[in-house]
């Protein structure tokens, strides 16, 4: 009954997830296309945060329904699962920072475009091109320091996934050993019988042969006392 309403449970967040990411594909597909301002850029962002919250709070449950779980070979298609969320979050919050870096490229850009149209003083100009570059170098780099954290996230994760193989390894090794000795087990209790049954067949020969001989010697006796 545990394992039917783990099943149940692990559908529903499942759904959940896929919803959400959904949602958060359709607000970066707003930022590449329609956002035209930093406002409506960072409201838009703010969106997105609450819904990688959501789902980093269902992979987390989803996680604790693993831990749960009874069956070795269950458990690791669903630590497979989790983990692929994990990686697909990550992949998603890379191309998060790839949309909000191009959008802000974009806003720059135009932001010049409006500079050189509106045929300002040329030094307000420089001064205006000088910060906007500032800007972008900072947004850049930033971006930059947040892809390198998720891709060590991604090698750690990656790790952590080959921890839980090993361990599975490890349990269905120890099991062939233990079936192993069972066998020689058998094996040698399968030797002693059969042993047993040879020795005890000839005990039993000897026996004939002594009461043979011994008739035989009675016999003879007979005879020669007779004749």
């Amino acid at each position: 009954m545990t394992t039917s309403n783990n099943s149940v449970e692990e559908r529903m967040l499942i759904q959940e997830i896929a919803k959400h990411d959904l949602q958060i594909s359709a607000l970066i597909q707003d930022i590449r296309q329609n956002v035209k301002s930093v406002e409506a850029l960072e409201d838009v962002h703010m969106r997105i945060k609450e819904e990688l919250k959501i789902i980093k709070a269902r992979v987390e449950d989803l996680d604790i329904l693993v831990k749960e779980q009874d069956n070795e070979n269950q458990k690791i298609q669903c630590q497979n699962t989790v983990d692929k969320y994990r990686k697909q979050l990550i992949s998603t919050q890379t191309e998060i920072k790839k949309a909000r870096l191009a959008c802000k490229l974009r806003i720059d850009q135009n932001e010049k475009e409006e500079l050189l149209l509106g045929g300002l003083d040329p030094e307000l100009k420089k001064r205006k091109n000088k910060e906007s570059r500032a800007k972008t170098a900072s947004t850049i780099t930033e971006n930059l320091m947040s892809l390198n954290k998720m891709m060590q996230q991604s090698v750690e994760q990656s790790e952590n996934t080959n921890k839980v193989l090993d361990k599975s390894s490890k349990g269905i090794s120890k099991a062939h050993e233990e079936f192993e000795k069972l066998h020689r087990g058998i094996r040698t209790s399968g030797n002693f019988l059969t042993k047993y049954g040879r020795r005890e067949l000839t005990d039993k020969l000897f026996m004939f042969l002594a009461v043979a001989l011994f008739f035989g010697t009675v016999a003879y006796i007979i005879q020669k006392r007779l004749f």
